[in-house]
C-alpha cells in the first residue's frame, strides 16, 4: 500500500471520517466537512475521493446491509474507517506541515 502524499482534501476527508467515528457514512462526512472546515463537497467528488483513498490503502468501508435505505433504492450505506496505513499517512502529512509552519508566524504578521 502507498503512504504517498496526502492532498489537503484527502486530509480533510480522513479527519472527518475520524471525527464521525462509528457514524462515518457519506452524509455525515459531508456534514463534518461543511461544519468543521466550511467546505462544500458534492456526493460524486466525495465518492471519487473515497475510491482513490481506498486504492491507496488509507480508507476501508463496510456495507451496512441490515438497514437498506428506501431513498437509495434499497442500496445499503457504506460506513468508512481510516486504516492504519491511512493514519500513518495522515500523521506523516501533519508532521511535515508542522515542520514547515515552525517559525513562520512572524512572516505572516508582515502585511
Amino acid at each position: 500500500m502507498s503512504s504517498g502524499h496526502v492532498s489537503e482534501f484527502e486530509q480533510m476527508v480522513l479527519l472527518a471520517v475520524l471525527q464521525a467515528e462509528t457514524e462515518a457514512y457519506a452524509p455525515r462526512i459531508r456534514a463534518e466537512l461543511l461544519s468543521r472546515a466550511g467546505r462544500r463537497v458534492s456526493r460524486g467528488a466525495l465518492y471519487r475521493t473515497f475510491d482513490r483513498m481506498s486504492q491507496k490503502g488509507w480508507l476501508a468501508w463496510t456495507s451496512e446491509d441490515s438497514n437498506p435505505i428506501p431513498e437509495r433504492g434499497g442500496a445499503p450505506m457504506r460506513r468508512f474507517t481510516v486504516t492504519p496505513e491511512g493514519r500513518r499517512a495522515l500523521r506523516s502529512s501533519r508532521e511535515a506541515l508542522l515542520r514547515l509552519w515552525d517559525g513562520i508566524e512572524p512572516e505572516l504578521e508582515k502585511a
